[in-house]
């Protein structure tokens, strides 16, 4: 049994611990006067004369010593401070605290090791970029070119396609009310206005049928796809009833949709046959005139020159422009009557076959 061992005085002094004492120095091999500390179960160990004073310890497993400023040391391998948890928080604020400033935009190297731009440079740039007066006039020419082919475009599809189908409707309309008004035996008046219909014109070889209306006006007529009859002023030329005469008849070529745009492939023998409220008025196809001047109305003379007549008789005669698409000059073509059918004994053979 061990035995208690009684505190002496001199337990913090120099001389009784260097000599051996209980806590005496010799037996952890301390100089005298160094204090050393007793270890109760064994030989004393040797302390280094540095023990006495403050030092920073070797941080376990090789790392960084503690900083006495940070209070933190950081394990290598680990990267984490020792300590405990709130040494380890302590330690993770001040990372977090510590701001990179990043450098400025003007220190930056440019890409491909070229100098930044000076003022001067950056305008003489900006300027060079910008267009000069005759690149802007030619981009304002070439709109403009564009702009004026847009609507060209848009005004030859009107012409060429969009007023044959408003004429084609207008026309059909006008050819039905006629057949209507002539099945209910509406009489026909003797005279009839300007844009008024009274007949049908049928070109066989065509394929034409169309209403035919009192008048040549463009308005009124020729552009609602009908065809128009000479009947007013110095032009005036009889209805097909009459004993002699010349009946004269006006139609577009192209556009509006263009009844006479294929007469110049009539050959003579051809039928042309105006069909009206009581009968059908049958024409052969007699000769052709291909280029005229459109003031020599003398075409519509009751003997026309040219046309091969050489006494007056029953004749037609068909009007329209030439060349095609222009109208700077007229296309004329004349028939002569060779039958007159009432329309109760049916249609005639030019219509049948």
């Amino acid at each position: 049994m061990t035995a208690l061992r009684p505190e002496r005085e001199e337990s913090y002094g120099a001389a009784p611990y260097d000599t051996g004492g209980p806590y005496g120095g010799e037996r952890y091999g301390a100089p005298a006067g160094t204090g050393g500390f007793p270890d109760a179960a064994g030989p004393a160990v040797p302390l280094d004369e540095e023990t006495v004073a403050l030092r920073i310890p070797e941080p376990p497993y090789g790392g960084e010593p503690i900083s006495a400023s940070a209070g933190t040391a950081v394990l290598p391998g680990l990267g984490v401070p020792p300590g405990g948890r709130a040494a380890r928080r302590k330690a993770a604020k001040g990372r977090r605290g510590r701001v990179v400033a990043a450098p400025a935009e003007e220190s930056r190297p440019l890409s491909g090791g070229s100098r930044p731009l000076s003022r001067v440079e950056a305008r003489r740039q900006a300027k060079a970029r910008k267009p000069g007066p005759a690149v802007v006039a030619s981009r304002a020419l070439g709109e403009v070119f564009i702009t004026t082919g847009v609507l060209m475009l848009l005004f030859v599809g009107y012409q060429l396609w969009w007023t044959n189908v408003r004429a084609h409707a207008q026309a059909g309309s006008e050819a039905n009310q006629l057949q209507k008004d002539w099945a209910s035996g509406k009489g026909a008046p003797g005279t009839f206005s300007a844009g008024q219909g009274f007949a049908l014109l049928h070109i066989p070889k065509l394929d034409v049928v169309v209403p035919i209306a009192e008048g040549v006006s463009n308005k009124k007529v020729l552009d609602k796809g009908m065809v128009g009859h000479y009947g007013e002023g110095a032009l005036a030329t009889p209805m097909p009833d009459a004993k002699t005469g010349n009946f004269g008849l006006a139609g577009h070529r192209n556009t509006h949709g263009e009844p006479f745009r294929y007469i110049n492939r009539l050959q003579p023998g051809d039928a042309i046959v105006v069909e009206t409220q009581d009968e059908y008025f049958v024409y052969k196809m007699a000769s052709m005139l291909p280029v005229t001047s459109p003031s020599n109305t003398s075409v519509l003379n009751a003997v026309p020159p040219g046309s091969g007549f050489t006494q007056p008789g029953r004749y037609i005669t068909l009007t329209t422009c030439t060349p095609e698409f222009t109208s700077k000059y007229r296309l004329i073509v004349w028939g002569k009557m060779v039958e007159e059918r009432p329309r109760s004994k049916g249609k005639p053979d030019a219509l049948v076959e």
